[in-house]
């Protein structure tokens, strides 16, 4: 993008942009630039999980989540309180489904034989909605903020913002 709208002063673009590395774009995604000048994007740089040591990229999760025909969407954060750090899964079901022992042994045996026994969540959650971006990207730094109780930032770019409602103190 060239600027955000409704920012004359252009500072919540420099902010989004250009705030991490002086005058150097970073976008937010871990990329691979390819010997023939292709550009591999490997997901979002700021989403990359670290729980005891192993580094873990949503998608990893997200991916074994979705061959599951009762989850309609899904989103993991890595809770940290005092010396505990531990993934969450949030879940959407789809309508009139309820989350079984059965489906909740099927998410972590998928997440475990497609990534691996350390990608399982410590708790699988079930919400009633999955917020979004206006573009509709799920918005996993806002979520993981509001349960650790910190202000959510740029709260105006989501399409469903009452959906965060859901995750206040969630995990207390």
């Amino acid at each position: 993008p060239l600027y955000f709208i409704n920012d004359p002063t252009g500072q919540k673009y420099h902010n989004a942009y250009f705030n991490k590395f002086k005058n150097v774009w970073t976008h937010g995604d871990w990329a691979k630039i390819t010997t023939s000048g292709g550009v591999i994007f490997y997901g979002r740089s700021d989403a990359t999980l670290n729980v005891a040591g192993v580094r873990i990229g949503t998608s990893e999760i997200y991916r074994p989540v979705e061959k599951i025909d009762e989850v309609l969407e899904s989103l993991v954060i890595q809770f940290d309180r005092d010396d505990i750090s531990k993934l969450v899964l949030f879940i959407k079901l789809r309508d009139g489904i309820e989350l079984t022992e059965n489906i909740h042994q099927q998410i972590r045996s998928e997440i475990r034989e497609n990534a691996s026994p350390r990608h399982v969540p410590a708790e699988i959650i079930v919400v009633p909605d999955i917020p979004r971006t206006k573009s509709g990207k799920i918005v996993e730094m806002a979520v993981r903020d509001i349960v650790h109780g910190l202000p959510v930032k740029n709260i105006s770019a989501l399409a469903n913002p009452e959906a965060l409602d859901y995750f206040r103190n969630i995990l207390d």
